[in-house]
């Protein structure tokens, strides 16, 4: 008989379920300890290849390797019980074929056990992303401003802010939902396409960057949690980490340099000294007795 765990992970379905039902609430991450934390409030956990950029100082996400998101994957897994956990592909790693992109796909699934896969890119990913589907990947689409595609783009910019480009990017959305993706994420897109998007298609949006209109959002967790210098203007800072975390270490630091850090209740004392040093005495200092003298007889 098979033990099943008490509390079911959730999956892509559900995520799809979620339509028009709740608004889905979803958070990057990276590694164990975040995830824990965020998994008790979000429905999904992105491990985005923005990981290049904030947690390894590249300049763009088009450095990120299929190692580093396996990696990285693998902690936000084991940090998150309930929440699916989605993996994004890194640049080159799902481009040149369907077969291609099933055979990384398939190494993250099982190298993570992750519960999903996304893809950045409308049309031109339309025919990767049912392949995948249909071998039992389940895959988020990425549309709108698609970081991965920078260089040809010509930097992080704006999609959507004129109605002359509605039509294609309407066409992305349309052909992910076809081609059987469970949601897709609108990124830095104008507020009525956005809109106009969430209400054609019949799979959630989830909008960073492309207003409430969105059946749901994620941000980049650094960002949000003020950890990151610059951020987008789309990004609200809901808390002051690198306040936090800059205090603390000016604090630690000046406690060593001062010798105040480590205290005596951050040492150890010998073993052999602690058992024989009466209460009232210092620990680890032990009174100094004499033998008493022989009487002569």
């Amino acid at each position: 008989m098979s033990l099943h765990p008490l509390t079911r992970r959730l999956m892509a379905p559900d995520i799809t379920a979620m339509k028009r039902v709740k608004p889905i609430i979803a958070l990057t991450s990276y590694h164990a300890h975040t995830a824990a934390i965020a998994d008790k409030y979000c429905d999904f956990l992105l491990v985005g290849d923005s990981l290049g950029m904030v947690m390894h100082g590249f300049e763009t996400t088009v450095p990120v390797t299929l190692d580093m998101m396996i990696v990285h994957g693998r902690a936000v897994v084991r940090g998150a019980k309930r929440a699916l956990v989605a993996i994004d592909m890194p640049f080159g790693s799902y481009e040149e074929s369907p077969s291609v992109a099933f055979r990384n796909a398939s190494r993250v699934m099982k190298e993570t056990d992750c519960g999903a896969v996304k893809l950045e890119g409308g049309r031109r990913m339309a025919e990767t992303t049912r392949y995948l589907v249909e071998r039992g990947i389940p895959v988020m689409g990425h549309i709108g401003l698609t970081p991965q595609s920078i260089n040809v783009i010509g930097g992080f910019k704006s999609q959507g802010r004129t109605r002359d480009e509605w039509a294609a990017i309407e066409d992305d959305a349309l052909a992910l939902a076809d081609a059987g993706a469970f949601a897709v994420v609108l990124e830095a897109m104008s507020a009525p396409l956005a809109s106009r998007i969430t209400d054609a298609i019949p799979i959630p949006t989830i909008g960073i960057g492309a207003s409430s209109n969105c059946d749901g959002q994620i941000l980049v967790m650094e960002d949000m949690l003020g950890l990151s210098p610059r951020v987008p203007k789309f990004v609200k800072k809901f808390g002051a980490v690198a306040t936090a975390i800059e205090d603390a270490i000016r604090s630690y630091a000046e406690e060593v340099g001062e010798r105040r850090f480590p205290a005596a209740e951050h040492t150890y004392a010998m073993k052999e000294e602690a058992k024989r040093t009466p209460p009232g005495f210092p620990q680890g200092l032990a009174p100094v007795t004499k033998k008493p003298k022989k009487l002569s007889t």
